[in-house]
């Protein structure tokens, strides 16, 4: 019987790219996204892609898509997002209660909804996206932190309180990413400023880069757990270290 993934934040980005390439490795895959019309331009060009709308933030969606699971082999909580830069002092409330609700509460909602079905398969792989921001704090990433931070808690925590049961928790940190919409959502539609992230950087992480080690990790034998991959590109030693390069 074929395997089946479910990713969330499946229409762009990194949701997108792995989507893509756990197809490629053999899953049926559910994408699941708010952007229907994305999901189903993926679909059309990645026949083992069955498109979903979901919003991690509402339980009534997630419950929805449980329900209309027949298994579910791995679970790729990749919906998330930053909002803002400003310090915590000026820091926006509704800013930090939705990155709090899509990153933290809804991989939350996620695992809850999904996990009876990850331990039933045998083999379960549940996969964290989370970000070296969740490893280190940065000045004017307060909000964004803390939901990152919170999400390493809960794959711990997870890791924790699954042993002996059949269900591997992998959990992804990537660094710098040029991926579609991060920067840009970050900085409310600012593409200038959001384009001045990478400025000069040689060479920041693709989608794809990042895709590629969820699907390897997906990929091990049963009985080998990726606790944690941190992945930066070369031109980043640290969140504060950067090399970059003048025109």
């Amino acid at each position: 019987m074929r395997r089946t993934a479910v990713v969330t934040g499946a229409s762009s980005g990194i949701g997108e790219a792995t989507a893509r390439r756990l197809a490629g490795e053999g899953y049926d895959v559910v994408a699941g996204a708010r952007r229907r019309d994305r999901l189903d331009k993926l679909a059309a060009e990645v026949p083992s892609v069955t498109p979903v709308t979901l919003d991690v933030t509402s339980e009534e969606s997630v419950d929805a898509l449980a329900g209309a699971l027949d298994r579910c082999d791995v679970l790729v909580n990749n919906a998330g997002g930053a909002l803002g830069l400003e310090p915590v002092a000026e820091a926006r409330l509704d800013d930090w209660q939705r990155m709090y609700d899509t990153n933290v509460l809804g991989s939350l909602r996620m695992t809850q909804a999904l996990l009876p079905r990850l331990i039933e398969s045998g083999d379960g792989v549940l996969v964290m996206l989370t970000s070296t921001a969740g490893l280190v704090s940065y000045e004017g990433g307060g909000g964004y932190c803390a939901a990152k931070h919170a999400q390493t808690s809960m794959v711990e925590t997870l890791r924790l309180e699954l042993l002996g049961q059949p269900v591997r928790i992998v959990e992804i940190a990537p660094g710098m990413v040029r991926s579609e919409g991060f920067a840009v959502t970050r900085f409310r539609g600012d593409e200038e400023a959001a384009a001045r992230v990478y400025e000069g950087v040689p060479g920041p992480l693709t989608s794809d880069d990042v895709a590629e080690a969820i699907a390897w990790a997906v990929t091990r034998p049963a009985h080998v757990n990726i606790d944690r991959l941190v992945i930066r590109p070369r031109a980043q030693a640290a969140q504060h270290r950067i090399h970059r390069v003048s025109d």
